[in-house]
C-alpha cells in the first residue's frame, strides 16, 4: 500500500510540473509558462515569427509570460520550437527558436504581463498582431502581416507593420521621443490628449489625411499629406502610409 501511495504521489508530481502537449480540433497544442523579475523602468525585448503578441502592464515587478504553442500536422513539432528566456539586471529577453532549414508548421501566441513603467525596446512577429494597454513608457513595435493596436498607453511608441492597420490611443506624448507610424497596406489612427504637441509630419500615397485637432500649417498641404505643429510643437511625429488614411484624434479615456 505504501508502495502504491508513493508512486501515485510522484505520478502526481510529475503531473502538476509537466505541461503535455494537447489535441484541439484538427492540431495539437501546448502551454508555455514563466514567471521572471523586473523592476520598474527595465526593458522588455521580444522575437516572434508566426503568432500574436499581447503586452499588458500590472502593478508587479515581474514578467509572467505565457504562450501557447500550436501545431496543426504534428505534436512533435511543438518540440521543435523553443522558447528561450534571458534574465539580466532591468532586462528581460524572450526568443521564439524555429529549426534552422526545417519547415514546421508552428505558431507561437504570447499573453505578457510587464511592470507598468517599461520599455518596450523590440516587440516583433511575422504573421500575427501586436497589442500593448496600459504601458507608460515607448518602444519599438514591429509586424509584417497584422494590425498593431497600442491603447491607454503614455509615451512614444513607434510602430512598423506592412500588411495592417496601426491604431495607437495615447493618454501622454513624450516630450523628446520622436516617433514613427508606417504601413504599406493600411490605415493609421493617432488619438492624443488635447494638450499634446508634436512636430508633425504625415504623408498617405493613397489616402486622405484628417485630423480633429488643431494644427499649423509649416509648408504644402494636401489631401494626403501634412507637414506642420501640432500644439505647441515637441518630438517628431512621422506618420506613412501608401494605401490608406490617416487621422489624428483627442484621446477619450476608457469607461
Amino acid at each position: 500500500m505504501r508502495k502504491w501511495l508513493a508512486g501515485l504521489a510522484v505520478f502526481t508530481l510529475a503531473a502538476i510540473c509537466g505541461v503535455p502537449a494537447h489535441a484541439f480540433g484538427q492540431g495539437f497544442e501546448q502551454e508555455y509558462q514563466k514567471t521572471v523579475p523586473l523592476a520598474a523602468g527595465g526593458a522588455l525585448h521580444l522575437e516572434n515569427v508566426n503568432g500574436s503578441v499581447d503586452v499588458r502592464a500590472w502593478d508587479r515587478a515581474e514578467v509572467q509570460i505565457y504562450a501557447v504553442k500550436r501545431a496543426s500536422r504534428s505534436e512533435q513539432d511543438l518540440s521543435l520550437v523553443n522558447i528561450d528566456v534571458d534574465v539580466r539586471l532591468g532586462h528581460v529577453s524572450i526568443v521564439t527558436r524555429y529549426p534552422q532549414d526545417q519547415g514546421v508548421d508552428v505558431s507561437v501566441d504570447y499573453r505578457i504581463r510587464v511592470p507598468r513603467r517599461v520599455l518596450l525596446e523590440n516587440i516583433s512577429t511575422v504573421n500575427g498582431t501586436i497589442h500593448v494597454t496600459d504601458v507608460d513608457g515607448g518602444g519599438k513595435l514591429h509586424t509584417v502581416n497584422g494590425d498593431v493596436d497600442v491603447i491607454d498607453c503614455a509615451g512614444g511608441f513607434s510602430a512598423r507593420t506592412t500588411n495592417g492597420d496601426i491604431h495607437e490611443e495615447l493618454r501622454g506624448l513624450t516630450a523628446k521621443a520622436p516617433v514613427e507610424l508606417e504601413s504599406m497596406n493600411g490605415s493609421i489612427l493617432v488619438a492624443l490628449p488635447g494638450n499634446a504637441g508634436a512636430e508633425l509630419d504625415a504623408q498617405s500615397l493613397n489616402g486622405d489625411f484628417h485630423t480633429e485637432k488643431p494644427v499649423t500649417v509649416n509648408g504644402a498641404f494636401s489631401h494626403g499629406s501634412f507637414r506642420g505643429k501640432l500644439g505647441a510643437g515637441g518630438a517628431p511625429l512621422r506618420i506613412r502610409t501608401v494605401n490608406g488614411a490617416i487621422q489624428l484624434a483627442v484621446w477619450k479615456p476608457s469607461v
